[in-house]
């Protein structure tokens, strides 16, 4: 799919942007159909745009919060992206739909999440991973070619089984924000935004999609403001 690429200088550059582009979004949403369904991905790179989104004014009691994938783990773990999320929200008063790791039948659990999913996502959000992966669509794993469940739980994957959105899920998004910083992320970068079909990433589609990537993922030359197959 065509990718809206938006190159800034550093990270902190890219959670601000970020943070202004999910804010605004998010009142046009509530504005324009009296709610607003944002699903958000975990991980260490988009926090400090949740951050920056949580002093941001935003239609927080109209707003709901999904998420894209979660570690299988206690709840209490460090890994959980679930502790993260809230951490970097905890002063806004808005909805939380939660995936049910905690669940011992991991995939009725997943069956159970995807039948709370909202028809249309106003936004999700989504990182890159130096694989190339996405929520939890890693390289090789059986989630990859799912097409009928919106949830999946995957096989383990640097240590920890995981629940996540499927391709299917990813689709009902009117918009994707994809956040990506750090050197790490160039080279999966690009195949993104060539259309690289060898990467997980490049197979996610949706209506609209804005990547904003820092200067060390963009690398050089400046990308066009709009570029992909």
């Amino acid at each position: 799919m065509r990718h809206d690429v938006r190159r800034l200088a550093d990270a902190e550059e890219v959670a601000v942007a970020a943070a202004t582009f999910i804010a605004t979004l998010a009142r046009r949403a509530v504005a324009d159909h009296g709610a607003c369904a944002i699903a958000l991905s975990g991980g260490r790179t988009p926090r400090p745009t949740f951050a920056a989104l949580a002093s941001c004014d935003v239609p927080w009691r109209a707003t709901t919060f999904y998420q894209v994938d979660e570690r299988v783990v206690a709840p209490t773990d460090p890994a959980r992206n679930l502790l993260a999320l809230r951490e970097d929200l905890a002063t806004v008063p808005v909805a939380w739909v939660t995936m049910p790791v905690d669940d011992p039948d991991l995939e009725r659990a997943a069956e159970r999440y995807g039948a709370q999913l909202p028809e249309r996502f106003d936004l999700v959000h989504l990182g890159l991973g130096a694989d190339g992966h996405t929520a939890s669509l890693v390289p090789g794993d059986p989630a990859l070619a799912e097409r009928d469940r919106l949830v999946s739980v995957t096989a383990i994957y640097q240590g920890h089984r995981r629940m996540t959105l499927t391709y299917r899920a990813l689709a009902r998004a009117d918009q994707l924000l994809w956040i990506v910083t750090g050197a790490d992320k160039a080279h999966p970068l690009a195949q993104l935004i060539s259309g690289d079909d060898t990467i997980p990433a490049s197979h996610v589609t949706a209506r609209h999609s804005v990547i904003m990537a820092d200067a060390a993922a963009g690398g050089e030359p400046a990308w066009p403001e709009v570029v992909g197959p």
